[in-house]
């Protein structure tokens, strides 16, 4: 459902731009954001107040889950998460590939379009890659996307403006996204001892945070120090390194279930 609504966004900014400009569009993307915060907040005024319960001290065990195989599957989401970068820099790609041939708003009307596709894909990857993973097992579907995506970044970096080659690498990207959010949590409670389970799923959570705060800020001095190829190989590269570390969990899995 979060990439289906993912969708309708990219599409209403696609209007928005024909009809009033890109920087009027942004302007107007507040009203979604507001609306949503005026939401959130009338909820909570409407939820009822929870009845007493005894308390329980939090406690947040680390150690225990970086060891194994599930401290394995930390290492490879860890990398992962570093080398997936926004997807707003896939967009910036696209339009300035693009703008050459095609004009600046007509080139990022474009981009935007190919990201509308790449939620789509990602929406109708996400029921199959469930059902794969129910039948084969959640990380070799996690290691699927990130394949999947090392080929996107691969493309991205290599390609010229062309649109069919862009729509081909946006494609790969949603499908990444669609095996990697439906695999990543079921690998972690596969693999995730019940008295440690609610701890992994906090450090699975930091990993996400962190990582993405590191591949989107190394990926983008990359991109604007060097080239946005530098950017993209750098991303490819820790994809790639994700995959080995994975290789060992996903062979495990597969005897497993033989």
């Amino acid at each position: 459902m979060d990439n289906l609504g993912a969708v309708g966004g990219p599409l209403l900014a696609l209007g928005l731009v024909s009809v009033v400009g890109i920087r009027t569009a942004i302007l107007l993307s507040i009203v979604p954001g507001l609306l949503a915060v005026g939401a959130i907040l009338f909820a909570i005024r409407r939820t009822p107040r929870p009845t007493a319960r005894e308390h329980r001290p939090l406690r947040l065990r680390v150690r225990p889950v970086l060891r194994g195989e599930l401290g394995r599957l930390m290492a490879g989401v860890g990398l992962f998460e570093a080398g997936n970068i926004a997807a707003t820099l896939l967009i910036l790609r696209a339009s300035d590939l693009l703008q050459g041939t095609h004009g600046h708003q007509r080139a990022t009307q474009i981009a935007l379009l190919l990201y509308a596709l790449h939620n789509l894909v990602a929406t109708l990857v996400s029921v199959p890659a469930g059902h794969l993973s129910d039948r084969r097992g959640p990380i070799g579907v996690l290691a699927l996307g990130v394949l999947a995506f090392l080929a996107a970044y691969v493309g991205f970096a290599a390609t010229g403006a062309a649109v069919v080659v862009l729509a081909g690498c946006f494609v790969l990207a949603g499908a990444a996204i669609g095996f990697v959010e439906t695999a990543e949590h079921a690998a972690v409670a596969a693999l995730a001892p019940a008295e440690i389970r609610g701890s992994a799923f906090g450090v699975l959570a930091g990993t996400q945070s962190i990582g993405n705060l590191v591949a989107s800020a190394v990926a983008g001095i990359l991109w604007t120090a060097i080239s946005p190829g530098a950017g993209l190989a750098f991303a490819a590269a820790l994809m790639g390194a994700a995959l080995l570390v994975l290789a060992v969990p996903v062979a495990r899995e597969a005897a497993v279930r033989r």
